[in-house]
């Protein structure tokens, strides 16, 4: 049998990027207070008789918070990389370098972060494994990330 748990942190903050491959307004800097939403699954509940402790996952909604809340995402192709980075050198941006500056690279990224780095440093890589992640940029715009761990993705 399979166990869900979710959690969901709306509006964690503000966050501005670009989308520079884009053909429309969307290659301009622009931003959005970002929304994200995790599914956590085991077929073995812990001693509590929980999938996830969700107190456990402060460090999580803090490292959140440090990468998009009154941060500027810049891909890492991004054409203009050097000019953007270098708000962040005056002293004028808090810069965070993405490979994709989409949501759906954003989920990616969270998904693979989670699976491979926090549930590792959290100590519970081989009981959870988090099967979705979704980010959304406001009420109507989401995309996601879906797994299981029988896709061995990172093995």
């Amino acid at each position: 049998m399979t166990y869900i748990s979710t959690k969901t942190y709306n509006n964690l903050g503000s966050v501005a990027y670009r989308q520079w491959k884009a053909d429309g307004h969307c290659n301009l800097m622009h931003g959005y207070s970002m929304s994200f939403h995790f599914e956590f699954e085991t077929d073995d509940l812990d001693a509590r008789d929980w999938v996830m402790d969700f107190g456990g996952l402060r460090p999580l909604k803090a490292k959140l918070e440090d990468w998009f809340d009154h941060t500027l995402l810049v891909a890492k192709d991004d054409p203009e990389k050097e000019l953007l980075v270098s708000l962040g050198e005056k002293g004028i941006a808090k810069i965070v370098e993405v490979e994709q500056t989409s949501c759906e690279g954003i989920a990616a990224y969270l998904y693979e972060y989670i699976n491979t780095i926090f549930l590792k440093e959290y100590g519970e890589q081989h009981r959870i494994w988090c099967s979705k992640v979704e980010v959304r940029e406001k009420e109507s715009n989401m995309a996601m990330k879906i797994g299981h761990r029988s896709d061995h993705e990172f093995e």
